[in-house]
């Protein structure tokens, strides 16, 4: 795999001509910025700035999304330009999360089978019930409550685009995943992946990279994406994805969020 191929067809497919046509969402290109405003996520997906036209996007978009009384992120890849983009997002006021890896595999080369600890099955989720199963796992491995990723997975719900899977042993959810499907692009990307904290350790998150990667070897694809956590990174390694860069979000509060002072 050419690094320097994939990450420019990469940034050609799902950041500069990104499309989406769930209902709700827009994707706009507004001078050297692809920015999309969607029912579950706003922020900046891809730009070509310099030196002399970086603070000027950098207002507009606040300007916008400030506008429309929305928080948003402006999705920072460490390739993207100018080299001191970041500094300033921070000066402008946005506040970074985690660094993520940006990850990519050919799909070809990837296992899609992988074995499962006895008692444990993956189910193919289709109803708000498998998605509440999905909700809970992401509860248990993260810590945290995300009802905003409850209502974005069941609007997704029959998209012939968005893959849902959960591993169960027994009736206990154990680990989930989804995979969304880039129409047009070479490009399938992993999220989530979540598994419980009891059951780490035994293969399943392989497992469920193995189940999304057959379907999407079935549908045609020939790339998985992944923005890899640090512990989900040395895992997908050693599947044989490789890096290509990585992703930081700068989050922007809009105007009626933020304190005065």
């Amino acid at each position: 795999m050419d690094h320097t191929e994939v990450l420019a067809q990469f940034d050609a497919e799902l950041r500069r001509g990104f499309v989406d046509d769930t209902p709700g969402t827009r994707v706009e290109r507004v001078g050297d910025v692809v920015r999309a405003t969607a029912p579950d996520w706003n922020g900046v997906l891809w730009s070509d700035l310099d030196e002399g036209t970086a603070d000027a996007a950098i207002a507009a978009e606040t300007a916008h999304f400030d506008a429309l009384g929305r928080d948003f992120e402006w999705k920072l890849y460490s390739h993207d330009r100018p080299a001191d983009l970041a500094g300033r997002l921070l000066a402008a006021g946005f506040v970074p999360e985690p660094e993520e890896t940006l990850m990519v595999a050919e799909i070809a080369e990837l296992p899609t089978e992988a074995p499962l600890p006895d008692g444990v099955r993956i189910d193919d989720v289709s109803d708000a019930a498998g998605v509440r199963l999905m909700t809970q796992v992401n509860e248990l491995a993260f810590g945290r409550v995300h009802a905003e990723m409850e209502r974005q997975l069941l609007r997704q719900l029959g998209s012939d685009t968005t893959v849902m899977a959960v591993a169960v042993a027994g009736e206990v959810p154990v680990c989930s995943a989804r995979m969304d499907l880039h129409v047009g692009t070479g490009f399938a990307s992993l999220w989530g992946g979540g598994t419980h904290p009891e059951w780490r350790g035994r293969g399943i998150y392989r497992a469920l990279v193995a189940h999304r990667a057959k379907i999407a070897a079935e549908r045609g694809y020939r790339y998985l994406q992944v923005d890899a956590s640090d512990q989900s990174r040395p895992i997908l390694e050693r599947l044989g994805f490789r890096v290509l860069s990585t992703t930081t979000p700068y989050v922007w509060t809009a105007a009626g969020g933020r304190s005065a002072g």
